[in-house]
């Protein structure tokens, strides 16, 4: 078997909001497998600021991997404890080498193009108008759970927009989400939360930053709105570490993004976890091309799914990679007669 790898950077088809700054470029790499007969291909998704991986010897540790690449998928795994991108890179690309059929990880009725898997309609920040007209129009795209941004403008301006939104949509009809990115000050957090409660919200990610698990317990406790951690769980590999957090913050949900937490099996020790304290949690892509969210998805359909999951990604890239993956109606389809086309 030969590995190689592969930067690539995806463009923007518009800058993108984030309480972290504006984003018109994300750079990923592909790492590729192959031997005589078989290919593979996996995505490490790193992320810039977030991933734990985002160190001056990422690349030097990519190319490591693929000098030793004959030393087996599990004592790579075990040496990528820190560098969780490229573990899911390694994992997949070696689910994808040993599968039947090019890019069908896990055959399904969702690879076969007969089912589909629920998701939210994200909203980037911005300004007001452009706020506005992202939530009409994923309303008119069909989605039923809408996953707004907030924490990077005035908080008044978030507000209306949410309001904005209550008053033309009951929450039967519209579930609305919200993700802070850890933008609330301890000082106000609890009082934005009250003010947030008011428009029947299904939940708010990581409100205030991370680090600060007594005061996140309070939020848990006290909170009129259910709290779902997300950057909170990243750099988090030791099962021991990871129900304690469990067990002091005690969320209501958990947000699950492979690429940050290592891979596909690490974020289903946290399901597995998550479900011993009676925690929901839902699956997100972080921002990879169609070759990451197309492993993700497809291990995610086989999950028992009870929620719109944050698989929207796909369509914000000028340059992804075309693959069968369309988004109809508030909903991720795989559709086999399109063909993946590896543009690189």
């Amino acid at each position: 078997m030969k590995a190689t790898n592969l930067k690539y950077i995806l463009d923007f088809n518009q800058p993108s909001g984030t309480s972290r700054g504006i984003l018109t470029s994300k750079e990923t790499w592909f790492l590729i497998l192959k031997d005589e007969s078989n290919f593979g291909i996996g995505e490490c998704g790193m992320l810039r600021g977030l991933s734990i991986d985002d160190r001056s010897d990422f690349e030097e540790k990519l190319n490591w991997v693929c000098d030793n690449i004959n030393l087996g998928l599990n004592y790579l795994l075990d040496e990528l404890i820190n560098f969780p991108s490229i573990k899911f890179g390694l994992e997949t690309a070696f689910l994808d080498f040993n599968s039947e059929t090019p890019f069908v990880l896990y055959p399904s009725f969702f690879t076969k193009g007969e089912d589909s898997i629920p998701i939210n309609g994200l909203i980037w920040m911005g300004e007001k108008s452009f706020m506005k007209e992202q939530i009409k129009d994923k309303i008119k795209m069909g989605f039923k759970c809408i996953k707004i941004k907030i924490g990077a403008i005035d908080f008044q301006t978030e507000l209306s927009l949410i309001k904005f939104l209550r008053n033309e949509y009951s929450k039967e009809s519209i579930e609305i989400r919200v993700d802070a990115n850890g933008a609330f000050s301890p000082k106000d957090s609890l009082e934005k939360l009250k003010r947030l409660s008011e428009f029947d919200l299904h939940s708010i990610e990581q409100p205030i930053a991370t680090g600060q698990n007594e005061l996140m317990a309070q939020l848990c406790e006290k909170s009129p709105i259910p709290i779902a951690l997300d950057e909170e769980l990243i750099g988090i590999s030791d099962v021991t570490k990871r129900l304690n957090l469990l067990q002091i913050v005690k969320p209501k949900y958990v947000v699950l993004k492979p690429s940050l937490l290592g891979g596909l099996a690490s974020c289903q020790s946290w399901i597995n976890l998550a479900k011993k304290e009676s925690i929901s949690w839902w699956i997100t892509s972080a921002l990879e091309s169609n070759i990451g969210l197309n492993a993700i998805a497809q291990w995610t359909y086989n999950l028992e799914i009870s929620c719109p999951q944050g698989l929207g990604t796909g369509k914000l890239f000028s340059n992804n990679i075309n693959a069968p993956l369309e988004i109809e109606s508030g909903k991720l389809l795989y559709v086999p007669s399109k063909k993946w086309k590896l543009n690189f």
